[in-house]
């Protein structure tokens, strides 16, 4: 019964995008975030469900003229960039025939996203997108948080499957996604009460599922988005007690094996699978340096290539950073073209918290920037312990920023900075 209501639904949606692309973009969406036929018992778990839905969207998006530029954008041209140097340089991969099925899988995202950004130009269709952005990974938060509960805390959470299967990757996951449900619950109409508690709640539970990971990357990223949401927050006083509160309530809840887990960062010169990160970070940085211009490609976590650059040969490990994997893997000039991507992102969604001041009802702009940067820092925090630079979600972050500003330009014009008006201006008005 399961596997038949996953399939109607992207059966309908994938129907929907051949005459509503837009539709196609958020099917796609939920089914790359969420995985949702991996909660299926049966044959739609080995169905090509991604590979329906891509079809259909592009299939729409020829067919459609209601579609725009999406290389206006300074992170998209970044994003195009860094997809063409990754094309260039997969020849010249150490192993070119195990690095394919990456580069494919990657440059199935970088489309999508671009497809996303040339479709999506409403602003109710912007908030669908977000909603089940939300959705995709807040189902696991919310059903990890009360795992977490029931449990005390003594089983991990563990993800559904493909970037996110590890306990490490949900949590990370589900940080990026707290900010976003946290903007939702501030552009909920106030009479709405009964659905900003269920926010609340359901950003507690995740905070919950983050801390149940037992990720010690996850206690990090939460603490520096707790505190640069704090930051950004318009009522400081009312969100820090909130914040401690809960906080102090979770890490009390949580059992004694996970605190002394947590007190390993502290020690990670006794830690084996830290000093295996080091390992790997030591490798694609040595990599790097000897191919500065392409790195190694996508298939470089294999034993020769620790024996020729790492410390501890025999030690093999993930790159274990999006920062350390993008070198490694790309060398110096993919890096920076990847790092500059996500300063535009950054920038693009300071812009719409300077720009969204201008009116009332632009506020939603100022907000939905405002907790785009905070996902942006948990993801900057926490990214730094797991690989996880290809990953769907982040890049949906930039397409929510991208997309919103974009609506932002059109629907608003910025007001000049008048000159100043002298003294005898001044008192005559």
């Amino acid at each position: 019964m399961r596997d038949l209501v996953i399939l109607t639904i992207i059966l309908s949606g994938s129907a929907a995008a051949l005459f509503r692309p837009w539709i196609g973009v958020i099917m796609w969406t939920w089914v790359s975030v969420m995985n949702p036929h991996a909660l299926g018992w049966g044959f739609i778990t080995s169905m090509p469900v991604a590979l329906i839905v891509a079809s259909a969207t592009m299939i729409g998006f020829v067919l459609t003229r209601e579609r725009r530029n999406p290389f206006g954008d300074p992170a998209v041209i970044c994003l195009v960039l860094f997809m063409v140097w990754i094309s260039a340089t997969w020849p010249f991969s150490y192993y070119p025939s195990e690095s394919w099925e990456m580069l494919t899988r990657v440059l199935k995202i970088d489309v999508m996203i671009i497809l996303t950004i040339a479709l999506i130009y409403k602003k109710e269709h912007i908030q669908w997108f977000l909603w089940v952005v939300v959705f995709s990974i807040g189902f696991y938060g919310v059903k990890g948080g009360i795992f977490t509960l029931v449990t005390g805390g003594n089983h991990r959470v563990w993800g559904p499957g493909g970037f996110i299967e590890g306990n490490n990757e949900i949590a990370l996951a589900i940080i990026l996604v707290i900010p976003l449900i946290y903007y939702i619950y501030l552009v909920a109409p106030r009479q709405l009460r009964w659905l900003k508690w269920i926010l609340l709640a359901s950003m507690a539970l995740c905070a919950a599922a983050a801390l149940g990971s037992h990720s010690r990357g996850a206690l990090l990223a939460i603490f520096a988005m707790s505190t640069f949401l704090w930051w950004r927050s318009d009522r400081k006083g009312i969100l820090g007690v909130l914040l401690v509160c809960v906080g102090l309530a979770l890490l009390a809840f949580m059992p004694s094996a996970w605190t002394e887990r947590m007190y390993t960062i502290e020690t990670y010169e006794t830690d084996g699978s830290a000093l295996g990160r080091l390992n790997a970070w030591a490798m694609a940085f040595n990599l790097a340096n000897d191919h500065p211009g392409t790195g190694g490609g996508f298939a470089i976590y294999e034993p020769d290539i620790f024996t020729k650059y790492a410390p501890e040969p025999e030690d093999i490990h993930a790159a274990h950073s999006i920062y350390l994997q993008v070198l490694g893997e790309q060398g110096w000039v993919g890096l920076a073209i990847w790092l500059l991507m996500w300063w535009f992102t950054w920038r693009g969604a300071a812009y719409l918290r300077r720009h969204g001041k201008a009116r009332e009802d632009l506020a939603w702009c100022r907000h939905l920037g405002s907790m785009c940067q905070v996902s942006l820092v948990g993801y900057a925090v926490g990214g730094a312990f797991l690989s996880l630079a290809y990953f769907d979600l982040p890049y949906n972050v930039l397409a929510l920023v991208v997309m919103t500003k974009a609506w932002l330009s059109k629907h608003q014009q910025v007001p000049q900075e008048l000159p100043a008006a002298s003294g005898r201006e001044q008192l005559a008005a």
